[in-house]
């Protein structure tokens, strides 16, 4: 539940910040930006608390523009900031907004999403890590709504698993866990949306891009309304790449899901399958 009644000029320190160029008064008050701007981390999640209890304290459908005015001010000047450490705050703020919103994140869900995905790719690896941190929030707030963004997310998903840093990868690995959980748990999974993508990154031979695709393949073929087995000429050339992967666990893995669709051929349950495209592939 939100902090009824939580007054905005209250909720940034008595007044807003204002801008010295236009004179403007900011969305946020000057102590919550200093808080956010701070290389130190506690600093900054202060600040991402109170922008929280903030947004808590608002209407998501009467006071909307008040806090898209605030999610904008974000995305310009901290997202989008060649300081490090504010693109850092901007990603903690992200977060808090998201749960400040709750259920309630769809009216702002694509403002907030893009600018972090952006992030994915950023040549510190602390934002990247930050990143994945900031859209764990997001996704574990929105659940199935995310799913709009499926295949963006999965595409940095699938270049952050390999990333040089260890901290992005673990982090990395935590967003997936909660993405697939989301999956499993609605009904309206766009494969066909997919499929182009899982088609393009199968042939990558980097180890950690192909454990991350073969734990997919294995989750979305366990799925009762979602039938991969449909798609399998699309990808079934890069499963056979894998079985001569120098890693054993790899091989094995690849062994038991072309087994898996080997079975539910046999078992007469493929509706769609292109036998003729199967058969090229094989020969």
């Amino acid at each position: 539940p939100g902090v009824a009644g939580v007054d905005m000029a209250a909720a940034t320190g008595g007044k807003g910040g204002v801008d010295g160029e236009g004179g403007d008064v900011l969305p946020l008050g000057p102590h919550i930006v200093r808080n956010l701007s701070d290389k130190l981390y506690e600093k900054r999640k202060l600040g991402a608390l109170e922008i929280e209890t903030l947004v808590k304290g608002l209407s998501p459908k009467d006071d909307r523009p008040q806090i898209a005015r605030i999610v904008e001010y974000l995305t310009d000047n901290f997202i989008n900031s060649p300081n490090a450490n504010h693109r850092k705050g901007g990603l903690l703020a992200m977060a808090a907004i998201a749960i400040g919103l709750g259920g309630e994140i769809y009216v702002l869900i694509t403002e907030i999403v893009m600018p972090v995905l952006k992030c994915f790719s950023d040549q510190d690896s602390r934002v990247r890590y930050y990143a994945c941190e900031s859209m764990y929030n997001v996704a574990k707030v929105s659940r199935g709504q995310i799913l709009v963004f499926f295949n963006d997310i999965f595409d940095g998903m699938c270049k952050l698993c390999a990333d040089p840093d260890v901290h992005v990868k673990n982090g990395t690995k935590l967003l997936d866990r909660l993405v697939k959980d989301v999956v499993a748990e609605i009904e309206n999974f766009d494969t066909e949306k997919f499929i182009p993508i899982l088609q393009d990154r199968i042939g990558m031979t980097n180890a950690f891009v192909r454990q991350f695709l073969l734990g997919w393949i294995a989750v979305l073929n366990s799925v009762p309304n979602i039938d991969l087995v449909n798609y399998l000429q699309y990808f079934l050339d890069g499963l056979f790449n894998m079985l001569s992967d120098k890693k054993n666990d790899l091989q094995k893995e690849a062994e038991v899901i072309i087994a898996e669709f080997l079975r539910e051929i046999k078992g007469g349950k493929v509706a769609e399958l292109d036998y003729a495209a199967l058969v090229t592939i094989l020969l």
